[in-house]
């Protein structure tokens, strides 16, 4: 809920307990001070109080956002009613007189500048009118014979109570609401955050497409230059190998723009799920034709495994993991697979160089390479994929040599 939502919430838990005072106030004073205090104006002012607390949450469950001015008015119409209840009760002489200072505390810690002074201006002139305009209580006190000093006792009590309840207000209902602003700038800061990453996907999103669209006619040139040299009958043994080295990588390479144009569709309409395991063999089988010179060892959970969607941005994620760690070392890759009730947990273990502080830090961060002649954008591809089957990824320093990739999977988003 947009605006001053869980402000205005707490407001209604604050005016809870000031009626609750007020009532207990109300009766100890006609019913153990015997005061001559007319219960039926006061009476009406807390019906009032207490009708508005309800008006104002059930407005809280409409889908409509709570703005400053409505929150204004709320706290304005509390000052009104407090100014009327102290009225009847004495007026500035009341020890429950500071009570005017909620609504003022309430609107520095949530609303403007123009809101603080109108509103500092209104409390100001309600307690200022209430020093000179007031139905007093000191007549009907000395007409019991209470002396001046019972009846500074009472109200050095009264203002006892009144700072302890001004204590409890400050104390845990403006932490609270100060707690939600701060939840709110976090949420507020968090979305803006994920705009400037899914920019940065649309941007190479956009980006690969038009590279994919140019590469096609190189790599078609390339393709039949290498078959015209093919056929000429003087070249050597060791040159047709090579040629033919070449003609695979490029159809390697027109494969791979063929499938990214392919890409798109085929994952709109995929509800491909398959076994952990079996994806993760699918990959594996997939990895091992393009990165021949890789050995590694796989370790699998031996229970049953979860199913999981077998998608190609998600392989496409596990792969690029693979290959960091095959650049990184592509000797004696420890690969684990398991998972609880909760998550399934891939890791990867190769015995490279490691990283480094600073590096870990720049993690995940688009166009920021360990490698130093990559394009920075595969770990922040790989993070955003995980990110949408509700998953992360995270890279560790291992104690010894090397770096540990560890992939979570949510169980509930591998379900669908």
């Amino acid at each position: 809920m947009a605006g001053n939502h869980q402000q205005l919430l707490q407001l209604t838990y604050i005016r809870f307990v000031i009626l609750f005072c007020q009532c207990c106030a109300v009766a100890f004073a006609l019913l153990y001070l015997k005061i001559d205090l007319n219960p039926w104006p006061t009476g009406l002012a807390l019906l009032l109080l207490g009708l508005l607390n309800l008006m104002t949450y059930a407005r809280l469950h409409s889908p409509w956002p709570v703005t400053q001015p409505e929150f204004f008015t709320q706290l304005l119409a509390d000052a009104i009613i407090y100014g009327f209840i102290l009225y009847q009760s004495g007026g500035g002489t009341n020890p429950f007189i500071f009570m005017l200072l909620i609504p003022l505390i309430i609107t520095v810690m949530t609303l403007s500048n123009r809101y603080i002074w109108m509103m500092a201006v209104t409390v100001t002139a309600i307690y200022g009118s209430l020093l000179v305009y007031y139905v007093p209580v000191v007549t009907a006190l000395s007409e019991h014979q209470h002396s001046l000093a019972s009846l500074f006792n009472f109200h050095m009590l009264g203002m006892w109570l009144n700072f302890i309840l001004t204590v409890i207000v400050i104390t845990y209902f403006i932490v609270r609401i100060n707690r939600a602003l701060q939840r709110q700038q976090q949420q507020l800061s968090e979305e803006r955050e994920a705009k400037v990453h899914h920019q940065q996907i649309l941007a190479l999103g956009t980006m690969a497409a038009g590279t994919a669209h140019e590469l096609g006619t190189p790599l078609s040139t390339m393709s039949v230059i290498l078959h015209e040299m093919q056929s000429d009958t003087g070249l050597s043994p060791e040159h047709k190998e090579d040629i033919e080295i070449l003609q695979q990588q490029v159809k390697i390479c027109a494969d791979k723009l063929q499938q990214m144009a392919r890409s798109v569709a085929e994952e709109k309409n995929s509800e491909k799920t398959s076994l952990a395991t079996t994806f993760l063999c699918e990959v594996l089988e997939q990895w091992k034709i393009t990165r021949p010179e890789v050995t590694y060892s796989v370790s699998i959970q031996e229970d049953l495994p979860p199913d999981l969607h077998n998608t190609t941005a998600l392989r496409q994620a596990i792969l690029n993991l693979l290959n960091n760690a095959a650049d990184a070392c592509p000797e004696n890759i420890e690969i684990t697979l398991h998972w609880d009730s909760g998550a399934i947990w891939l890791t990867i273990r190769d015995y490279g160089a490691g990283l480094s502080a600073e590096q870990t830090n720049t993690l995940g961060k688009p166009f920021i390479s360990t490698k130093g002649k990559g394009l920075g954008i595969g770990l922040f591809l790989t993070s955003t994929t995980l990110a949408h089957y509700d998953g992360d990824v995270k890279l560790y320093a291992a104690q010894d040599k090397g770096t540990i990739t560890e992939v979570r999977l949510s169980q509930r988003s591998v379900h669908g």
